[in-house]
């Protein structure tokens, strides 16, 4: 009998201003953020090599974003994995800010 792995945890470690995936209690993953106002600046999303290939980070993405809905935010996609994503999935369209210069820049600012 094969033992199967438990589902992904996605949570919000705000402490690091990042959501975090992990598997089988181990940290798989995460999608970097900075709050800029009511925005939620997301600017890299990183999976470990290990846990390549197997879909955590739409996982990760996605409860990220449904996280944000969920406490009044609009998104900034930074992040190209984000980008691409919501490229994919129109129902974050309605909360989804364009990236501006100036959000560049603030997010230099802020990552300093």
């Amino acid at each position: 009998m094969t033992q199967q792995a438990a589902a992904p945890v996605v949570e919000d470690a705000a402490d690091r201003h990042r959501y975090e995936i992990h598997v089988d209690g181990e940290l798989a993953g995460f999608t970097a953020y900075r709050d800029h106002g009511d925005q939620r600046v997301f600017y890299l999303t990183k999976i470990d090599d290990s846990f390549a290939g197997q879909g955590l980070a739409s996982v990760l993405v996605r409860e990220a974003l449904t996280d944000v809905r969920a406490a009044g935010k609009h998104i900034v996609p930074v992040c190209p994995y984000v980008a691409k994503y919501l490229g994919k999935h129109e129902e974050f369209t309605d909360i989804t800010d364009p990236v501006t210069p100036e959000i560049r820049q603030w997010l230099d600012e802020a990552l300093k």
